[in-house]
């Protein structure tokens, strides 16, 4: 292949062949391709697109020249869930225990937090003693014995994932949908699952601002999977204001555990439903009618709740904390965050919400820094809601006086109260089959 035919080819809005393709994705991790050439190739995507034989080809070449999981030993059909990111999702906290104790096994690979959107790994390490560092073969092993194990990422899965998102990020091209959904899908098919559960953002807080952006993504992944032979349902969820009440590594923790108790939000404890019984009926070719009610039954009984202290347990997490959340917050201060007129919430800014959190210290402004684990907001207004003068819109948890200050400039400006009524948004605004 030679490179510069390559990119003219995009640049000229024609088509690569499978084999360019391939040498492409080769020589970008093996240094063969310099940056500037790669950087002009993102940017003859991004204004003339991949089509979506082009998109598969990508897909399935940065998945295979990396690390790729076998979890063919693990008794089950697994269901992988993946979440887009956003403001305050916890939702695998509380969804991974749910679809375990119904018999599904969850094998995950999940990330650390960078900028506004939190992290699953960081959640669980705010729970003191938690391992989220496994060897394959290990985490294997757990699933058949518990039926739930979560692991972050090996180093070598899609390495050339790794490279172009870099440089979308400083070239301008990280919102093309092709250039996404294969990052996404790569590292899905590379783990192994057999099915696939996506969670696409809308709103604010999200990557996608509008439905039509999303529910494109979400097309184009959904059918990327069917082209791998692998099924896919994506869900277009609401993130115009943060996901549930907290945002926050140990707050969220504690809130994921409300919703297995039973007595979580409503907006959080619902869309954990959706996503949990799609995963049970894609497992175990049941109807979502009847995944719904195993799902409830699970929570009813207490047996998903069991299975989150199991799952802490064998993962080497002090489980005293969920049973004493307070423990959490130890040399932690609160302060609440008063209204200054009379209405009603307007509207939550929600990636200035995710900013005040990471000034806080519960977000990372670049990969080196460390997570202060009980720090964080607890929203008690969500949009809609009417508001008193002088009434506590949230509680800011925090440690450090002068990030405290920078948080506070930052939340004048995220909460707007204002006159009159507020049409409300879908929790769930579409579902890609």
């Amino acid at each position: 292949m030679n490179t510069v035919d390559f990119i003219m080819d995009k640049r000229n809005g024609l088509r690569h062949s499978n084999e360019d393709i391939q040498a492409f994705v080769s020589g970008t991790i093996h240094d063969q391709i310099p940056d500037y050439q790669i950087a002009a190739w993102l940017m003859a995507v991004f204004f003339n697109g991949l089509d979506p034989e082009e998109r598969s080809t990508l897909t399935a070449q940065m998945a295979r020249q990396g690390d790729q999981i076998d979890l063919s030993s693990i008794k089950g059909k697994v269901v992988d869930k993946h979440s887009t990111g956003g403001v305050g999702d916890k939702t695998t906290l509380a969804i991974g225990p749910i679809v375990a104790s119904c018999g599904v096994p969850v094998a995950k690979l999940s990330g650390r937090g960078l900028g506004i959107t939190g992290g699953t790994i960081d959640k669980l390490e705010a729970i003191p003693g938690f391992q989220t560092e496994y060897k394959i073969p290990k985490m294997i092993d757990q699933v058949n014995r518990i039926g739930i194990a979560l692991s972050s990422s090996t180093p070598n899965l899609v390495p050339a994932d790794k490279k172009l998102y870099a440089l979308r990020d400083v070239t301008a091209t990280t919102d093309e949908p092709s250039l996404i959904a294969s990052s996404i899908m790569s590292k899905k098919l590379a783990g192994g699952a057999s099915a696939f559960v996506l969670d696409v953002k809308v709103g604010s807080g999200a990557f996608m601002k509008s439905v039509e952006e999303a529910k494109s993504l979400a097309q184009i992944m959904v059918e990327i999977a069917k082209s791998h032979n692998r099924q896919a349902v994506a869900i277009l969820s609401d993130m115009n204001q943060p996901l549930g009440n907290t945002v926050g590594n140990a707050l969220e923790v504690c809130e994921a555990q409300d919703v297995l108790l039973g007595k979580g939000p409503k907006d959080i404890t619902e869309l954990v439903m959706v996503l949990s019984s799609y995963m049970i009926a894609l497992s175990r070719n049941a109807s979502l009618e009847e995944a719904q009610a195993q799902a409830k039954e699970s929570i009813r009984t207490g047996k998903a709740f069991q299975k989150w202290r199991q799952w802490v347990n064998e993962q080497g997490g002090d489980i005293t904390y969920l049973d004493h959340p307070s423990q959490f917050f130890d040399g932690i201060h609160k302060v609440p965050f008063l209204a200054k007129e009379d209405g009603v919430l307007q509207m939550i800014h929600c990636d200035q919400i995710g900013h005040a959190a990471m000034i806080l210290g519960a977000g990372r402004e670049s990969k080196s820094d460390a997570i202060d684990f009980g720090v964080g907001l607890d929203l008690k207004k969500k949009i809609g809601d009417p508001v008193s003068n002088g009434e506590e819109v949230l509680t800011i948890y925090y440690r450090d006086s002068n990030r405290l200050e920078r948080a506070l400039g930052i939340l004048r400006n995220a909460i707007v109260i204002g006159e009159g009524s507020v049409e409300n948004h879908s929790l769930v605004w579409d579902i890609i089959h």
